[in-house]
Parts: C-alpha cells; sequence; structure tokens
C-alpha cells in the first residue's frame, strides 16, 4: 500500500499529466473563440478553413486539402459541394491526370476573405494578447517540438 502511494506522489508531481491538461484547457479556450468568431461572419470553422487554405496556399487537389486542415477525407467533398454552390470555391480537373480533382478559390471567394480576414486576425491577435510576442514566440518553438515529438511517436508505433 505505501508503495502505490509513493508512486501515486511520484505521478503527481510529474508534469507530463499536467501539461496536457493544461494544453487541452488552452487550446479549447483559444478554439472556442476563434470559432465564435468565424460564425459570427456567417461561416464555419469547416468552411472557413478550407477558403483560407485555398486563399494563401492556392489551388489544391482534394484529396490533399484534407491533411493541411485535419479533415476526413470524406467530409471534403461535402465542405467543397457547400462552397461551390455559394459560388466561393470552383472544382478543375487536373491537366496532367485526369483523375485529380482540384479545389481552387473564386474570385466571390477572395473577395470575402478580403472582407473578413484582417478583423479575424485582430480576434486571433486580441484573444492571444495574454503573451507577450516574446511568450508566443517561445510557445511556438515549444509546441512545435512537443507535437513533431509526438508525430515521430505516432510513426515509429505504427511501424
Amino acid at each position: 500500500m505505501i508503495e502505490d502511494k509513493h508512486e501515486y506522489e511520484k505521478k503527481k508531481q510529474d508534469p507530463s499529466l499536467k501539461l496536457f491538461v493544461v494544453l487541452s484547457k488552452a487550446y479549447r479556450a483559444v478554439s472556442d473563440q476563434v470559432a465564435d468568431d468565424i460564425r459570427s461572419k456567417g461561416l464555419n470553422t469547416t468552411d472557413f478553413g478550407v477558403l483560407e487554405l485555398l486563399y494563401h496556399s492556392g489551388d489544391q487537389p482534394l484529396q490533399k486539402i484534407g491533411d493541411k486542415i485535419l479533415l476526413a477525407s470524406g467530409s471534403i467533398t461535402y465542405v467543397v459541394d457547400k462552397l461551390e454552390k455559394k459560388g466561393l470555391v470552383k472544382r478543375t480537373q487536373s491537366e496532367k491526370d485526369r483523375r485529380v480533382t482540384y479545389a481552387a478559390i473564386t474570385t466571390d471567394g477572395v473577395a470575402l476573405l478580403n472582407e473578413i480576414f484582417p478583423d479575424h486576425w485582430k480576434q486571433i491577435e486580441r484573444i492571444t494578447n495574454g503573451l507577450t510576442e516574446d511568450e508566443k514566440i517561445e510557445a511556438i518553438m515549444l509546441l512545435k517540438k512537443l507535437g513533431t515529438f509526438a508525430d515521430r511517436l505516432q510513426k515509429e508505433n505504427e511501424s
């Protein structure tokens, strides 16, 4: 029994679980506010993610969009269909491989993002103002390091 208590106390002092809980709560708090801001602009986070990707990165194969914005491949067709009906995105066939379909942002999609993105960016700045600029840079480096390590572990587990 005493060994169990000692092991419990040791685990209580390990910051790994605390880091996970704090990281999860911080992500949720920030993510919820960002989602609220996007919804206030008449979009959902998935639609906005696709539009933002196409706006900043240009035409994308439908198959690659899911990986880039963390969306299940089955959902891509649905999202692109919705955005296409709104006139914000169009599909184009690859000239090199007819099996590949690209999504491209339309001029209406560009106009929409030009209208809403500056305010959205200000909201993100406001939401993240709990950290100084130096703290933001440090957090970026630390979170990239953590994510890279977790990705490497995942790949090792898959092998």
